[in-house]
């Protein structure tokens, strides 16, 4: 695939090693970006309307990010990182697990449920949009960071005796399919299933509680 970088981007790249970011701008550059691309998707979307929605020159933004794809990925990740930081994986480990895992599964519920997700999926989904080397960019960023940062927050908790899990992999996947649900499906296809505060509740408790009788370490005495 060709890179999206201008003839004046290698300037840009110069310039930008040993300087300060400024970022506000990075941040600004950011948003614009998780907006456009998931409005008129990656083919769709030019760093010069990226630009322009961000408030700043486009030299700026190959500044920051390089080029088109290292922008993608970082918008999809830092989308999952709003709802689902890194410290969702690591606070608490002493804490209770079923009170991790149960902010783990609504953190990662509302990720997946929200316009901004949905719609970034469909057009994954799409025929036609970008390559394959787009959509292994968006894995990586999206959903592939979420599950390692559960599969190894998992894996300390192996250690710890909680759990008892033979392939972490599957358990993860297990796990966020799960949460997942009849929800996310129904989005996809454009329905509203009206689910309460309440009915996700008891679908993130029931998932939990579920969990954790196929994979709860028995307790000796």
């Amino acid at each position: 695939m060709m890179s999206s970088r201008p003839e004046n981007a290698a300037d840009a790249a110069k310039a930008g090693p040993g300087r300060p970011k400024d970022l506000g701008k990075r941040a600004a550059i950011l948003d614009a970006a998780k907006r456009l691309f998931t409005q008129t998707g990656f083919d769709g979307t030019s760093m010069d309307q990226i630009a322009a929605e961000a408030g700043v020159s486009k030299l700026t933004v190959y500044s920051h990010f390089g080029d088109k794809e290292s922008l993608f990925s970082a918008a999809v990740r830092a989308k999952c990182e709003e709802q689902m930081p890194p410290t969702l994986f690591l606070s608490g480990l002493e804490g209770d697990l079923r009170a991790q895992l149960t902010a783990i599964a609504h953190a990662f519920l509302a990720l997946i449920t929200s316009e901004e997700a949905v719609a970034m999926h469909r057009m994954m989904m799409a025929p036609g949009t970008g390559d394959t080397n787009i959509r292994e960019l968006f894995w990586q960023a999206g959903p592939q960071a979420v599950k390692d940062g559960l599969t190894e927050f998992l894996r300390a908790r192996v250690a710890r005796g909680e759990l008892a899990i033979a392939d972490l992999s599957a358990a993860t996947s297990q796990f966020l399919c799960l949460v997942k649900g009849d929800l996310h499906m129904q989005l996809l296809c454009g329905m509203s299933c009206g689910a309460t505060e309440m009915d996700i509740d008891r679908h993130v408790d029931a998932t939990v509680e579920l969990f954790l009788r196929g994979y709860a370490a028995e307790r000796a005495g």
